[in-house]
């Protein structure tokens, strides 16, 4: 079979990213345009600010992508976008986009989901593998862990044909983990985007510091199970909760009068333009850095045993961990040390494809593209779209 070049589109955050992926294994070009700079005076996504930045980058972006991967319009198979979850108005902008080109250049079209994604993301640097070190033989049934500023799901994966079949067995009830961590540095004027911040503070602090209570979850969830995933009363949820984590932190730093210094850091932090991890350092005293470094362990501990909870329920072969928080180094760590013990192979995206890219879209685009599983080109955004 010939190879199969996949133009990419991502736009269902703040990230425009476009790709070239070669037959769902290869990445051939990668462009991503960050919105950081945009966002983070309000220490967070404005989804308004996001559309507006997506309009200006969305044509540049998928330009440099194909010149990066010596490709054109012509030349490309199919155009693939995300579909959903997401940011609706931010959605909408890679989807008239990818609309547009592939009516103009009459290309199939590909709607995928960002969770889906995500976990493509693992299988592009297996695959690379591959090549480089001989056959990663991924065995089934799978579990795969998403966690982002945005989501926190467990799937339980299999194969369907060409394609994968997912199950949902848990997700957060209310904050995801990255927004827990954003939320946490900006309370402690660390600024945004603050998982990486919290990331690199976290190993100068005693992470035995400050002793945050694990998530106590005792009612079944309220909201209705995914459509062709039935949320039957005889099969285990490992839902996640860290919203409590969150308040925690709060009352510790009212308790503990913190917000002089907090206010101090916030302004002198202000005056850099790019702070780096010495700038972060000469302004945190010892109470924030253990507090950060605490905090980072309660939320890195309750992702690992919950997922591995669900793992050994599920007799799991196989254990993927992608998303944002995926880079955080000390989650990779604990991740490999527990299910090593466990003898549960865990595989990550590398950390440039665990953020949001248009990569991992044209990857998950690849089995729909063998399957012919073109989207019709009056299909929408979908905000709150499920992966089943």
């Amino acid at each position: 079979m010939p190879d199969i070049y996949i133009l990419g589109i991502e736009s269902s955050c703040d990230e425009t990213a476009a790709a070239v992926v070669r037959s769902g294994a290869k990445v051939v070009s990668n462009v991503v345009a960050s919105q950081i700079a945009t966002h983070q005076p309000y220490g967070g996504v404005v989804p308004e600010l996001a559309s507006r930045e997506h309009l200006r980058a969305i044509v540049p972006v998928v330009r440099a992508a194909l010149a990066e991967a010596k490709q054109t319009y012509a030349s490309v198979d199919a155009i693939a976008v995300t579909q959903g979850p997401g940011l609706a108005g931010a959605l909408l902008v890679g989807i008239s986009y990818a609309k547009a080109l592939a009516f103009a250049l009459d290309k199939p079209l590909i709607a995928v989901n960002h969770l889906e994604g995500h976990i493509h993301a693992v299988l592009l640097d297996l695959r690379e593998e591959e090549r480089e070190k001989g056959h990663h033989d991924v065995q089934f049934p799978l579990l795969a862990l998403v966690v982002s500023g945005g989501h926190t799901h467990l799937y339980l994966a299999k194969m369907r044909s060409e394609s994968w079949a997912y199950d949902n067995i848990g997700h957060t009830r209310d904050d995801a983990a990255g927004e827990a961590f954003d939320k946490v540095a900006k309370l402690l004027g660390l600024g945004y985007p603050g998982g990486p911040v919290i990331d690199s503070l976290a190993p100068h602090g005693d992470s035995r510091a400050v002793k945050f209570a694990p998530a106590q979850i005792k009612h079944r969830d309220r909201r209705k199970p995914d459509a062709g995933s039935p949320d039957r009363i005889d099969r285990p949820r490992f839902d996640f909760s860290y919203s409590g984590i969150k308040t925690a932190v709060l009352r510790y730093v009212e308790a503990q009068g913190m917000a002089a210094a907090i206010e101090a850091r916030r302004k002198a932090l202000a005056t850099i333009t790019k702070p780096g991890l010495e700038d972060y350092l000469a302004h945190c005293d010892r109470q924030t850095l253990d507090l950060v470094a605490s905090f980072q362990r309660a939320v890195v501990n309750d992702l690992v045993s919950r997922t591995l909870a669900a793992a050994r329920e599920n007799e799991v072969a196989t254990l993927f961990v992608t998303g944002g928080v995926a880079a955080n180094r000390e989650l990779r760590k604990t991740f490999e040390q527990e299910s090593a013990n466990e003898g549960l192979a865990v595989y990550f995206p590398s950390r440039p494809l665990s953020t949001d890219n248009a990569a991992m879209i044209a990857a998950a685009a690849y089995p729909k593209f063998l399957a012919k599983d073109w989207a019709p080109l009056d299909f929408s955004a979908e905000a709150g779209l499920t992966l089943r």
